[in-house]
């Protein structure tokens, strides 16, 4: 039986290598991961903070514990359970070289299920990520292996479905696999805008231009630009019949009818997905939340399969003649928008200027203030930045350092820079063993914990802002919703973890001695009650450990009865 099963997996795999070599990504391999039809919520490629969105978000009509289904053939190979995320995984690994993942699930199929609880009371440690061998868990084509959820980083219910290739784990745009999801409506192209590129797209940033329909296309009035080196962003959504604004997946930008540029989102690493900050407009999505995609390179962009090589997408206007302009967008069904206009020079030219202390793309950049040295790599902008960094006072008692202002936090970076911090004043080894950097980039904040070499705090960040140095002594603490030496009759006990700085990084619960599982919910942690904890045992003593990313512990003890 053993021989007849790996007989039929070569075959299959001969088989569907001789589709995927004609169509280039194998057409109706894999079926629908739910029994209900697919719907979108967000396609391949999507524009999201600091990432692409690397696979499709299947609508499970706002409902959870929907029977998620193995898309083919395969085995288990990894599970992941995690706070942010993915929350809880499955990847399956198939015998043609694919790999599919499906993510922010509630629970895994029962012996899968039994294992992970197992082996996550075997190490005392709720978060798990775990390999298998192709014989422990494998799973038929249509097989449930999971029931759909909201775990991890998710926003609503919902399930995320991938497909890697298993070798080179780059994620593929799963819309080219021929999954049935009808659509027959081009993209909406809502704005374009132009760059001046004598120095870089974020000085003096993005021009407007208005976008009219006209019948099936969009044009634009004549665009009058004072710069000879100038380039194109594009705003615009894909929809399919049903859904939500999903990300376009295919551009074109032509010149007097030649291609100048074009892009095509069909895979994607997760090591490279942060290259998105260099193909949207970072500042007006993160300022204006508005999702503008380049049609042209930036210096530091260097996403594989991404553009077409050679073609910049950078005009260099050498007249003042009228040039015409094409924009064509595409979707994976190939329904196309098209957008006409006109781009002439006007030679009353401004004078750009690079003033201050410039970080280029290519070129490792240190910068200094009174206190600080700044660190940046020679990846880490996407286009040149006349940065500027200053201090400021800071009045927080708590603090060891003025406010290090970092540029702004509307100018992206793409890996991590290094940031020396000198104390404002003599710490002592307590201090400095509560210490730790606050970045602040506006919608949220960004704590780490320094490492100190000599009298010198240093910390780690991939995003500007303004920093401080801060002494935390502060405890972390959970609440319980119940009240001490209560009769708890519902399904679960819920704890909810605060902190002054930073976050819980380390959470233990202890069941009259023994360690219990609770599983982490954001900033709460929930416990379901089971064999471990059953109606009728009685009272219980819960204690609870915690720490901070200082270092802080605080250590609660809370009572029930069962």
């Amino acid at each position: 039986m053993k021989i007849f099963y790996h007989l039929m997996l070569f075959v299959c795999f001969i088989n569907t290598s001789i589709v995927q070599a004609q169509n280039n990504y194998l057409q109706n391999y894999f079926r629908n991961p739910l029994n209900i039809p697919m719907q979108l919520a967000a396609n391949f490629g999507a524009i999201r903070t600091n990432h692409f969105h690397m696979g499709l978000d299947l609508r499970t009509n706002s409902l959870e514990n929907l029977p998620v289904l193995a898309a083919a053939e395969g085995y288990v190979s990894r599970i992941k359970v995690e706070r942010y995320g993915f929350g809880n995984a499955i990847y399956i690994t198939h015998p043609n070289g694919y790999t599919t993942v499906y993510a922010h699930l509630n629970k895994y199929f029962n012996t899968l299920d039994e294992y992970v609880k197992e082996k996550q009371y075997k190490d005392e440690k709720w978060e798990q990520d775990i390999t298998f061998q192709p014989g422990q868990f494998p799973v038929e084509k249509g097989q449930q292996i999971a029931l759909s959820g909201n775990t991890g980083g998710s926003a609503g219910p919902h399930l995320h479905f991938e497909i890697r290739d298993t070798k080179t784990e780059e994620c593929l745009n799963p819309l080219l696999f021929g999954f049935a999801i009808p659509d027959n409506i081009a993209p909406i192209i809502s704005g374009v805008y132009w760059y001046d590129r004598r120095f870089s797209t974020y000085e003096p940033g993005a021009n407007a231009i208005a976008v009219k329909k006209t019948g099936s296309g969009y044009s634009a009035d004549v665009i009058r630009v004072n710069s000879p080196l100038i380039s194109f962003g594009v705003k615009a959504v894909d929809k399919a019949n049903k859904g939500f604004n999903l990300g376009i997946y295919q551009a074109e930008l032509l010149m007097d009818g030649k291609l100048i540029y074009s892009f095509k989102i069909d895979k994607i690493h997760y090591d490279d997905t942060r290259y998105i900050n260099g193909c949207i407009d970072y500042t007006k999505f993160i300022r204006d939340k508005m999702g503008i995609q380049h049609l042209a390179d930036l210096p530091g962009m260097k996403l594989q399969n991404y553009s077409t090589p050679n073609l910049t997408g950078v005009i260099n206007l050498q007249d003042e003649e009228v040039h015409n302009i094409e924009m064509v967008l595409k979707d994976t069904k190939g329904n196309t928008s098209r957008l006409t206009t006109k781009v002439q020079l006007n030679k009353t030219l401004e004078k750009v200027s690079s003033t201050g202390k410039t970080v280029t793309p290519n070129e490792g950049k240190t910068i200094t203030t009174e206190n600080t040295e700044i660190s940046f790599s020679k990846n880490a902008v996407y286009d040149a930045v006349n940065f500027n960094a200053y201090e400021k006072a800071e009045a927080d008692p708590n603090a060891a350092s003025n406010n290090i202002v970092l540029y702004n936090s509307y100018i992206p970076v793409q890996d991590e820079y290094t940031l020396k911090i000198k104390p404002n004043r003599k710490l002592t080894n307590a201090e400095k063993d509560k210490a730790v950097m606050v970045l602040d980039y506006g919608s949220d904040k960004n704590v780490v914990k320094v490492k100190w070499n000599n009298d010198w705090a240093e910390g780690k960040f991939n995003r500007l802002g303004v920093v401080k140095l801060l002494i935390d002594n502060a405890l972390p603490s959970v609440s319980s919703g119940w009240a001490e030496g209560a009769l708890v009759n519902i399904g679960s006990l819920l704890l909810k973890g605060t902190t002054k700085t930073g976050d819980i990084v380390s959470f233990r619960a202890e069941l009259d001695g023994k360690w219990l599982r609770f599983a982490r919910i954001k900033d709460n942690f929930v416990y379901t009650f089971d064999e471990k904890c059953p109606k009728g045992s009685g009272s219980h003593t819960l204690k609870v450990t915690t720490s901070n990313t200082a270092g802080n512990t605080n250590i609660q003890t809370f009572t029930f009865q069962r």
